[in-house]
């Protein structure tokens, strides 16, 4: 199955019609697939050792979604097995006073990566046509610049040699509703209980609508959006780490080439 195809924002993307539960690359054993998530994150690993040293190309990749869709699990599930040394995440917090009087890409652009690196957004610029709008700090003709100018922006990334892959992990509010509680309730996850995240939940539609309206704005070949179902756990991860791998596939990567003097060295 070609997971990308699978799982690439359809047009008219309606997210009330796109089960937040369907698993349909899961085998039906959990165990099962949290065994083929390791294999594919291993195989990740291992096309990243061969991207850094390829030294070319950056690959950046984008997680967005609702509060506790599951952006920190993707990191550590799916990229955690990655060499430190060629790879950084970056998460996105609201912006300091610095960044607010600067235009609302100039923080995002000091972080994409350089030749070689990969580079992961825990939220990105897109929660600057998301959160501003839905509290009406920006109307609908700055959002309509803000697409322009995030489509300018990616399509330069991507013309100046990022690989960019884009990911909103697809939650459905039932199940935000049960991992909101669980935080409240288990010990071990009062530290993630933001009163924040209580407060946004309120505006659920309004941010599924903006969602909707951004991945149609900015949605290309270049740059394409997936929709990953996240109320499973297991198979949002099971089906990023299988698009991350045909991604990777698709690089032709390869290792470069030995310089020919270092046959010449003789080691004493």
């Amino acid at each position: 199955m070609n997971a990308r195809k699978q799982f690439r924002a359809p047009q008219g993307l309606k997210l009330k019609e796109n089960a937040a539960g369907e698993k349909p690359l899961s085998s039906g054993d959990k165990v099962k697939d949290q065994a083929r998530v390791a294999d594919l994150a291993e195989q990740i690993a291992a096309y990243q050792d061969i991207f850094y040293a390829e030294h070319g190309r950056k690959l950046l990749v984008l997680l967005q979604g609702m509060d506790t869709s599951g952006k920190d699990g993707t990191v550590r599930g799916v990229f955690g097995k990655l060499d430190p040394l060629g790879v950084r995440s970056i998460a996105f917090r609201a912006p300091s006073i610095d960044e607010r009087e600067h235009d609302f890409l100039w923080r995002v652009h000091a972080q994409v990566p350089a030749q070689g690196q990969t580079v992961i957004f825990n939220r990105s610029h897109y929660e600057d046509v998301l959160v501003p709008a839905v509290h009406g700090k920006i109307d609908a003709e700055e959002c309509k610049r803000r697409y322009r100018h995030i489509r300018e922006f990616e399509r330069m990334l991507c013309e100046t040699g990022t690989v960019m892959v884009k990911f909103f992990l697809h939650i459905s509010k039932e199940e935000q509703q049960k991992r909101l509680q669980a935080r409240l309730i288990e010990g071990d996850k009062h530290w993630k209980v933001d009163l924040g995240d209580l407060e946004e939940r309120k505006y659920w539609d309004d941010y599924q609508r903006l969602y909707e309206k951004a991945i149609a704005e900015t949605d290309s070949d270049e740059a394409p959006w997936y929709v990953i179902p996240a109320d499973s756990k297991t198979h949002r991860n099971l089906a990023i780490a299988a698009i991350m791998v045909e991604v990777l596939q698709d690089m032709k990567l390869a290792y470069p080439p030995p310089n020919p003097d270092y046959f010449k060295i003789q080691v004493s």
